[in-house]
């Protein structure tokens, strides 16, 4: 399997640490050196291990947030 190539534009925030030190965050990522999209995964403290995640771009955010702020918590 090919590498993957990322780079983490702007770190958003983080949502939660685990007890091992992996920080699940939202974050603004280029994948490939394709246009930035924002991830939220989890990560190791030296952001060189990813877990599994979900990417959106801006307009799929936009409606997450939407979706979110319908919730009552």
């Amino acid at each position: 399997m090919a590498d993957i190539k990322f780079e983490i534009k702007q770190t958003i925030g983080t949502l939660s640490e685990s007890p091992k030190g992996w920080k699940k965050e939202l974050n603004l990522i280029s994948w490939n050196d394709k246009e930035p999209k924002y991830d939220l995964r989890d990560w190791d403290s030296e952001h060189k291990k990813m877990g599994k995640g979900v990417t959106l771009n801006a307009e799929e955010l936009k409606k997450l947030r939407d979706l979110l702020n319908c919730i009552e918590l």
